[in-house]
């Protein structure tokens, strides 16, 4: 099976400093810029910002 170029896997990286990643895909054609989304980091036990690394 060929990996999808309009929906990409992305891994999403905590901006606290933690290390901690989701792992998600986003829609290119809709989202060309990087994803940033407010989630839960459990080593800080908090919502921080997760940013899309490249």
């Amino acid at each position: 099976m060929a990996r999808n170029e309009v929906l990409p896997v992305i891994r999403l990286k905590s901006t606290a400093g933690t290390g901690y990643t989701y792992v998600t895909t986003k829609n290119r054609r809709n989202d060309p810029d990087r994803l940033t989304l407010r989630k839960y980091d459990p080593t800080l036990r908090r919502h921080v910002l997760f940013r899309e690394e490249r």
